[in-house]
């Protein structure tokens, strides 16, 4: 099947919109200065729960195994291996607390609420440990500049659960417009995931091509971390509270390939970003403009086609129409 063309993936939004409701009702407010003392305080309580995930499940390529996943209350880690047992826990931005259920319908709950990161992990181990789910895990977070073991993390202890539950909302929103994006690609695409390392949602397309042994350099975080997760060309697109005054969604290509960042891309608030080697949008300029998903959705095609037009991706093969592809045979 021949790519689908630009318009008829913004026509395709605009459908979704008809079924969804008003463009830009449900796209909040958050400063990223409003709230950054909360939002790093998560930050690492998040890395908590995530190596937790991490030490208790098999190794998947790309480390895809240790990614949250948006619900309809907060970021849930789905369902954890113990044995022969599965638990999970799941960030309750609504009830503003932490579950840890296990399968025999037991559970525990850690409240959300201003308390320092030693005292998150003291709880949670402790929620875990009386659930039979001890998890070993190496304390020192990953991917920050200062890598404070949990225990000793006393300084991260803000929480403005109202600042919280509107960056789930942006959560959200993002995840939906990277949930239709994701439904054009018939290659190796990953789920809409949120790494708790980099703190974002990501959502990545894959040529099909391996691709050059990757430098690594992410702080705090072993290279061959990075060599794995880039083990394959990729043009990957998220979302991160940061990069812009109300954060900003992204895309970049691994390799980057010659002329990516002189490509043309949509909207016209969007720009490449030469120390971050990406492109970004800023969340304001989206949650601002007329209609925010067509913006989205523009800015996820056109980086797109950046990385697969001068990296060469055999598109025909690599894309459809996933309305076609639902409909009878």
């Amino acid at each position: 099947m021949r790519p689908a063309a630009r318009g008829d993936m913004l026509a395709a939004m605009t459908e979704v919109q008809q079924r969804t409701g008003p463009p830009g009702r449900d796209w909040p407010a958050l400063r990223v200065a409003d709230w950054v003392g909360t939002r790093d305080t998560l930050h690492m309580w998040t890395q908590v729960v995530g190596k937790i995930r991490l030490g208790a499940t098999p190794m998947v390529n790309h480390w895809w195994q240790v990614p949250f996943y948006v619900t309809a209350r907060g970021l849930t880690t789905s369902a954890i291996p113990h044995g022969r047992r599965i638990f999970d826990i799941e960030f309750d931005f609504w009830d503003h607390l932490l579950h840890i259920r296990a399968d025999d319908g037991d559970r525990r709950e850690v409240t959300l609420e201003p308390k320092p990161v030693s005292q998150f992990y003291a709880e949670t181990t402790v929620a875990l440990r009386d659930l039979d789910l001890e998890v070993p895990i190496r304390t020192t977070p990953t991917e920050v500049e200062r890598a404070i073991p949990f225990e000793d993390d006393d300084e991260h202890g803000t929480y403005d659960g109202a600042a919280v539950r509107r960056f789930w909302g942006q959560l959200v929103q993002a995840h939906r417009m990277l949930t239709d994006f994701r439904s054009r690609f018939v290659g190796k695409v990953s789920p809409v995931h949120f790494f708790w390392g980099g703190f974002d949602l990501a959502v990545t397309r894959f040529s099909g091509r391996t691709a050059p042994t990757h430098p690594g350099g992410a702080p705090n975080c072993p290279d061959w971390v990075m060599i794995e997760g880039y083990s394959h060309e990729v043009s990957s697109c998220g979302f991160w509270p940061g990069g812009g005054e109300e954060g900003a969604f992204y895309a970049y290509a691994y390799p980057e390939p010659d002329g990516f960042a002189e490509h043309p891309v949509g909207p016209a608030a969007a720009s490449y970003n030469t120390g971050a080697g990406q492109f970004l949008l800023p969340y304001e300029a989206v949650r601002t403009a007329p209609d925010p998903d067509r913006d989205v959705l523009e800015f996820l095609q056109t980086t797109y086609e950046a990385a697969a037009e001068h990296g060469d991706w055999d598109r025909n093969m690599l894309e459809d129409d996933p309305a076609r592809r639902a409909g009878p045979r």
